[in-house]
């Protein structure tokens, strides 16, 4: 009998200590939610404004084979932008491949309407305001700074506490297609001025194509005043 119990605690030991092995050799969730944590905190380094990373859960039931180095990734069109999905793969010694929920928040100031803005009216400083918000929640394009839309006409009525798009606001331009423009280039000991016609609207700062008097087609960059300069 005395044998039989010995027999059975030693059976007993090595099944304990099997298990013990095999837990160690399985990857521990938590490091797989902090590569996902890392990775996402380098991905969205210079985003504007305050960046908070939350990672979903790991499915404790799954058992992945424990990885030395293994590396978060991004799938094809996702970005660390709000809710995303990423991956964790290992290479070495046994290769496996997961993904994980998280969520990127970036908290921000966003330029809203403090008044109603008309559709195609130059948009002034009274008409804004500096809201504060989650910006991955917010509608593309949404405008950060008041210079971005500061003299810009909006497509549409936009009411009051509504968020800037920047693609539904257009820069008045200081050319227009038809319009007789001065050609001006300047360089070391010259200066040259010349009369064309503009071939499409531009802002100022915009490259423009206009036609010279003898139809020669030329792009120079828009500027107040229906002028165009020329470098030759």
């Amino acid at each position: 009998m005395k044998t039989f119990y010995t027999v059975l605690s030693g059976v007993m030991l090595a099944a304990l200590l099997n298990g013990n092995a095999t837990a160690a050799e399985a990857m521990d969730p938590a490091k797989l939610r902090q590569a996902v944590d890392a990775f996402l905190q380098v991905q969205s380094a210079g985003l504007p404004g305050k960046v908070t990373v939350t990672v979903g859960n790991v499915d404790a039931r799954m058992k992945l084979a424990a990885c030395p180095a293994p590396e978060a990734f991004l799938m094809p069109g996702s970005k660390p932008w709000g809710k995303t999905t990423v991956g964790v793969r290992c290479a070495a010694p046994s290769p496996w491949t997961v993904y994980i929920q998280a969520n990127v928040s970036v908290l921000g100031n966003y330029i809203a309407a403090a008044a109603p803005v008309p559709q195609g009216q130059p948009i002034v400083d009274s008409q804004l305001a500096t809201m504060q918000g989650d910006l991955t929640t917010m509608p593309a394009s949404i405008a950060t700074d008041k210079a971005q839309v500061l003299g810009r006409t909006s497509n549409i009525a936009i009411s009051a506490g509504m968020p800037l798009r920047l693609d539904s606001l257009r820069i008045k331009p200081v050319v227009q297609s038809g319009q007789l423009v001065r050609l001006v280039s300047n360089g070391p000991g010259f200066k040259v001025s010349a009369e064309a016609k503009a071939v499409a609207n531009a802002a100022d700062g915009q490259v423009v194509q206009v036609r010279t008097a003898g139809g020669q087609h030329i792009s120079g960059i828009a500027r107040a005043g229906g002028m165009v300069e020329v470098a030759f």
